[in-house]
């Protein structure tokens, strides 16, 4: 079954925030909703859909930021790994204001969207609670795997040895013909950056790790 994605680029850092519903389905998901919630609003409204869930692939800011004002507009359940929901963060303080807590988002777990389902799957480097959601031909990588790169693994939480692992242990039985959808830049594909993405043979590790 086809999978609509809609990219909006949000926030300072531009960060890609993607709205996905099945094909012949009302029932959406925002992914990483760093900013912009009105405007997330109107194009759910616009496509006659239901957010059904929030969902981030890790806790950093940039990637949270329009998740509080858009709970409190629909109710949509909102997860989020547990290694990654830190309750002194600002996310956290502005949830207590509507929402008791961030739902967990597990490695292996699986929530339905429509006849499909999203399945977690806990890829750590970038941040402790990091993770890909999979769904039909569709993997979104947060910050994890970018096109031609990866993301950061220098701040807090971060570790290169961790990043690696997860990609070359935890990508490598998905197949190749996934569409990747990362947290910043351009689409890709898994066998793209399996085949042209050097962090993908690397052996070696910088000096610095944040872990």
């Amino acid at each position: 079954m086809y999978l609509h994605v809609t990219k909006h680029i949000v926030g300072l850092l531009q960060v890609n925030c993607y709205l996905v519903w099945p094909e012949g389905s009302r029932e959406a998901a925002v992914i990483d909703p760093g900013g912009r919630g009105r405007k997330l609003l109107e194009s759910l409204h616009e496509k006659n859909l239901e957010l059904r869930y929030i969902f981030h692939t890790h806790g950093h800011w940039d990637h949270t930021g329009a998740s509080p004002f858009l709970y409190r507009q629909t109710s949509a359940p909102t997860y989020m790994h547990p290694a990654d929901h830190n309750p002194r963060s600002l996310l956290s303080r502005l949830f207590r204001k509507g929402h008791p807590s961030l739902l967990p988002l597990a490695d292996g777990q699986t929530v339905p969207l429509g006849p499909l389902l999203f399945k977690a799957i806990h890829t750590p480097g970038h941040s402790p609670g990091s993770v890909c959601l999979l769904i039909a031909d569709a993997l979104f990588t947060g910050d994890l795997l970018f096109a031609g790169g990866v993301g950061r693994f220098d701040l807090k939480g971060g570790s290169f040895r961790e990043l690696i692992k997860s990609l070359r242990e935890r990508l490598a039985p998905l197949p190749d013909q996934l569409r990747v959808f990362p947290g910043h830049g351009p689409e890709t594909t898994l066998g793209h950056e399996r085949a042209t993405n050097s962090l993908f043979r690397s052996k070696s590790r910088p000096e610095a790790d944040r872990s």
